[in-house]
């Protein structure tokens, strides 16, 4: 028989076992960031999936920091693109002690968002935002996996001179810091290039009739019509093209570039008609690491990858690495490692950051659509 001071030892060990287990299985906390709601919730949807992927596979794994075995666990908020939203946000991450930040999606909310991030310390990774100013702010927490709107747009108006033959240029940007950045680019790369800006026009990113500025560049018959936004934007623009029988080429950067375009545009695109870069790009050997990770994707939320999941997940896994490599999760001790990223083998290619925390001879993809499906050009970097 068990007696009642015997009984009370080995519930106080179970108790003390307990407690050792739960040392052992600390959790991490790791945030996620994009638009759940609003026009382009489905690409913000695709980011979570990303980053929900690499959580689910790397507990599945296991991860050991400092020789104790944790749990991480993904808290995903919403900002709806919305600057104020994201800062909200971005201070209820910070207030939950998140170890570290997966996004923003957009630029105009990931560049607010960014100094409550520094301001507490926490490394932040952007997976898609692609205007300069994020990286060049000085602050040493912020990072990210895709090229810049410079290259970007750049590559973009080079093309549209050189390899499209284009002569005389429309361009319209729906006055976000994504949108307005990348056309900037764009104007100057084909500017230089030798082509002609017959119009510049603004739209915004909630907007849904775009008759009124393109009847206004339907008189000045340009060769291309170039579109700083995203694709909940451009598709319907699309469409009114098509309705008002313009037959100009349509150019965009990775906020176009989405399966999802055909249709959003009614299905009005033309083979060859657009033409859209993505940050980002994969050839050779590293097409089957991707094609494997969409498999994976694909079979997790019984949907195909939209855009920007890969790079979500990348970044995940390489601050996850980070952490192993500095033995602690705390901000302030793997920062310096995550800084020091050189050659991380991701799904998207080796990743190495520069001083700014920018990503270092990031690729573009240029695509095209033929029967409302994306079809790659080529890979440039």
């Amino acid at each position: 028989m068990v007696t009642f001071k015997k009984a009370l030892g080995l519930s106080i060990l179970g108790l003390l076992g307990a407690g050792v287990l739960h040392a052992q299985e600390a959790v991490v906390k790791i945030g996620h960031v994009g638009p759940l709601s609003g026009p382009i919730a489905h690409l913000g949807k695709d980011n979570e999936n990303g980053a929900r992927l690499a959580i689910e596979e790397l507990n599945a794994k296991g991860v050991v920091i400092a020789g104790k075995k944790v749990k991480l666990e993904l808290i995903a908020e919403d900002d709806a693109s919305d600057p104020k939203q994201g800062t909200a946000v971005a201070q209820k991450l910070v207030d939950a002690k998140v170890k570290g930040v997966i996004g923003h999606l957009n630029s105009g909310t990931t560049i607010p968002a960014s100094k409550i991030y520094n301001d507490d310390g926490i490394p932040q990774i952007s997976p898609s935002a692609t205007n300069p100013k994020y990286t060049r702010q000085g602050f040493n927490t912020t990072f990210r996996v895709v090229a810049d709107d410079v290259q970007l747009g750049g590559v973009l108006g080079q093309y549209a001179v050189k390899q499209m033959k284009g002569k005389t240029i429309a361009v319209i940007d729906d006055r976000t810091a994504y949108g307005q950045g990348v056309a900037d680019e764009f104007e100057k790369a084909a500017k230089v290039a030798g082509a002609s800006i017959v119009g510049r026009e603004y739209t915004n990113d909630k907007a849904t009739d775009f008759m009124p500025i393109l009847t206004t560049l339907k008189s000045k018959k340009p060769d291309i019509i170039f579109f700083g936004g995203m694709d909940a934007v451009g598709g319907p623009m699309l469409r009114q093209m098509k309705a008002l029988g313009i037959t100009s080429k349509f150019m965009g950067g990775d906020g176009i570039c989405t399966a999802d375009l055909n249709k959003l545009s009614g299905e009005s695109m033309t083979d060859g008609q657009v033409v859209c870069a993505e940050a980002g790009g994969v050839e050779g050997p590293q097409k089957k690491v991707m094609d494997d990770f969409s498999q994976r994707y694909q079979k997790r939320f019984g949907t195909d990858v939209k855009l920007y999941a890969p790079y979500v997940y990348d970044a995940v896994n390489l601050m996850v690495a980070a952490m192993v490599k500095a033995n602690s999760s705390e901000p302030s001790v793997y920062l310096p490692f995550l800084a020091k990223t050189t050659a991380y083998p991701g799904v998207t290619g080796n990743i190495s950051f520069d001083a700014k925390g920018d990503i270092k001879n990031g690729a573009l993809t240029l695509y095209t659509y033929h029967a409302g499906k994306r079809d790659v050009i080529e890979v440039v970097r």
